[in-house]
């Protein structure tokens, strides 16, 4: 039996899921240090448990990793805005007291007085969670030393509350998590702190996302599905022919 049908439904298939990680990188294309995947198709030969088929074969979509290239810089001139200088990542708490890596650098200061992003992950510095004392003007400093001062304090009274761990693991081992955060792969430690890593203050980085790029690939994903829908009533149509052809034979 032609596996025609078969291999135009894997692409189909395929195309779909692509499209769904293509979207996804385009509703985050305003979210801040959002690092877009890599999409791509595989090519697996049919074998059906024989030799392989040379005119056949079926497709699997794969994301092979992420666009490490950074986003572009805004100034906000806000003194909790942090963006990594070149590469690094800044360092967050999981909820299962683990580690987790971020571009995400638009932090506040939460009610408990632990600095954290907007989503709530409390950033970790070198001793563990950072905790600013109540009422007090935080302030970051390039090589990530967060300190604070109290209302009517003088310049003198600023106290230091420690400084944020910033950390640049080789790319290659880093795996983006389903909560969009990235962290060592299975079986490697945490990454330690790298003292040449920097911060630029004020500023947030934007996504790395191309818009028009994005928007390119999810019309060509489009006309892939049509394509390989096209193939599946071809094969339809051909099978409908023979069994004529075999009835009236």
């Amino acid at each position: 039996m032609d596996r025609m049908l078969y291999v135009a439904m894997s692409g189909a298939k395929q195309a779909m899921e692509q499209q769904a990680s293509v979207a996804n990188n385009m509703a985050n294309a305003s979210t801040p240090g959002f690092r877009a995947q890599i999409n791509s198709f595989r090519a697996v030969p049919v074998t059906d448990g024989g030799p392989e088929a040379s005119t056949r074969s079926y497709v699997v979509a794969t994301t092979p990793g992420a666009d490490f290239s950074h986003g572009p810089l805004t100034e906000t001139g806000r003194a909790l805005d942090v963006a990594v200088h070149g590469d690094g990542w800044l360092v967050v708490q999981t909820p299962d007291g683990g580690e987790a890596y971020t571009r995400v650098g638009n932090l506040q200061v939460n009610a408990e007085g632990q600095l954290t992003t907007m989503g709530g992950r409390a950033v970790l510095g070198d001793a563990g969670a950072l905790v600013v004392p109540p009422g007090s003007a935080v302030s970051i400093a390039a090589n990530g030393l967060v300190t604070a001062r109290g209302a009517g304090d003088p310049a003198i009274g600023i106290a230091e509350v420690g400084r944020l761990k910033l950390v640049n693991p080789p790319t290659a081992d880093l795996v983006r998590g389903a909560d969009g955060l990235f962290r060592m792969r299975e079986g490697l430690p945490p990454a330690e702190a790298d003292a040449a890593v920097t911060v630029t203050t004020g500023a947030v980085e934007g996504s790395n996302v191309n818009g028009v790029e994005a928007m390119v690939a999810m019309i060509a994903n489009a006309r892939s599905f049509e394509m390989q829908m096209k193939a599946m009533r071809t094969a339809d149509d051909n099978a409908q022919s023979a069994n004529k052809l075999l009835a009236y034979g």
